[in-house]
């Protein structure tokens, strides 16, 4: 179950990494070489936003589904889902259809982690949860960092990014093997033969969305979108900002210094291993130190980072690559918490929704605010840095936020 269940949320991350390391060379193809920089950065926010929006409505189907037909099968759905759209991007022409493809597709991805979280949560003892939470929630940072490799192994370029869909498409398998070998959680089943003894309908959403469980989804709701928000609409832009610098180094018509096509690579390579790092810690330090300090902590930590990297920084800085890595860290520790804390807010029978809806639902307000910067980063005419300082304030409100949630949840105990 835990082998499944990091593979599946590995290729998702695979998946999510996929557009931003190969946007910029993608629409040059799409738009022509003479594109404009503002014009390459507003299809960027568009596809963050169909992500972020097919990520959500992936997350309530699927993690409604995950209540009613059982954790693992409903995963293993979305990880062939996620698969055949992503291929469908293959022979696309046009950027309108590979937006509505990667929405799609996202769906998919939105659909994997609540499944995979509540079937990890409800697999082993809760002794394991805070170090298992923080495996999970380096999964997708590992996916990110393959992605990265790829791009790092193989150029990336206006004639050759296609490829890249071909290996982010290979999840599939693990999608079909999940469907054959591996059981379903034994809490959900016995939920379910509760239910059928009881004769009891399962109305999960429904559920979720009203009194008691209303207020811990909202909760929820706001305890996912922070760092949501901070990954699309702040961290994402590192990679695009990175690809820019290199391919601009000429000043006055001259060539200062020849262009690296494989710089967006190592900035997508070090900003998710810093991620595999943070993640790992996340569970563990919500345990010792507790779940609302450390994501206080966890919330100023990142904002600092966003704000140093943003204004006093640039791509070509010699120590740039350290802060990314720092920002990684910090900023995707939230990913670790977040299997851990979600979980505990909601019963067995809708746990997979309660996560879903609270984790995906945070998506939408992101995309609001991805396309948001899309038009801010026209409006202070393609400046990432400008952008990346103002979505950076987002942490704010996170160290805000965090002061209402319960010290400690019960969901688990039934």
């Amino acid at each position: 179950m835990l082998l499944a269940a990091f593979l599946a949320w590995m290729f998702a991350g695979l998946g999510i990494a996929l557009f931003i390391l190969i946007h910029r060379q993608m629409m040059l193809d799409l738009l022509g070489r003479d594109a404009e920089e503002k014009v390459i950065a507003r299809w960027f926010a568009w596809f963050q936003a169909a992500f972020l929006f097919g990520a959500a409505a992936g997350g309530w189907i699927f993690g409604s589904l995950g209540d009613r037909i059982g954790r693992t099968r409903a995963m293993a759905i979305s990880v062939v889902w996620q698969s055949a759209f992503t291929l469908c991007c293959y022979p696309a022409t046009t950027p309108e259809a590979l937006l509505c493809f990667r929405f799609l597709a996202s769906m998919g991805i939105g659909g994997i982690w609540p499944n995979a979280v509540a079937l990890v949560a409800e697999a082993w003892p809760d002794v394991s949860r805070p170090f298992l939470a923080g495996l999970l929630g380096a999964a997708a940072n590992v996916g990110q960092v393959l992605m990265g490799v790829l791009g790092l192994t193989f150029d990336v370029t206006p004639e050759a990014w296609r490829w890249t869909l071909v290996p982010a498409s290979l999840p599939a398998i693990v999608g079909f093997w999940t469907l054959l070998v591996v059981p379903e959680s034994v809490r959900w089943q016995r939920a379910k033969s509760q239910r059928v003894e009881t004769n009891t309908n399962l109305r999960p959403i429904r559920e979720v969305l009203t009194p008691p469980l209303l207020s811990r989804t909202l909760l929820g709701i706001c305890l996912g979108a922070i760092p949501v928000i901070g990954t699309a609409a702040n961290g994402n832009w590192l990679v695009p900002w990175t690809d820019q610098a290199n391919q601009q180094r000429v000043v006055d018509g001259e060539i200062v210094a020849k262009p690296d096509p494989k710089s967006k690579a190592r900035t997508q390579i070090v900003r998710s291993a810093g991620g595999i790092l943070g993640s790992l810690l996340g569970g563990i330090v919500a345990a010792v130190i507790g779940r609302r300090l450390s994501y206080f902590l966890i919330s100023l930590g990142a904002m600092a980072t966003s704000t140093y990297i943003f204004t006093q920084l640039d791509p070509l800085h010699p120590t740039f690559p350290y802060w990314v890595f720092a920002l990684g860290f910090v900023g995707i520790v939230y990913f670790g918490w977040l299997p851990l804390f979600l979980p505990e807010l909601f019963p067995t029978h809708v746990r997979s929704t309660g996560s879903g809806i609270s984790f995906n639902t945070g998506r939408i307000v992101s995309g609001l605010v991805v396309l948001s910067a899309g038009v801010l980063l026209e409006l202070v005419g393609g400046s990432y840095a400008r952008v990346g300082f103002a979505t950076g304030l987002i942490y704010g409100v996170g160290m805000i936020i965090i002061w209402f949630a319960p010290r400690k949840s019960k969901g688990l105990e039934d």
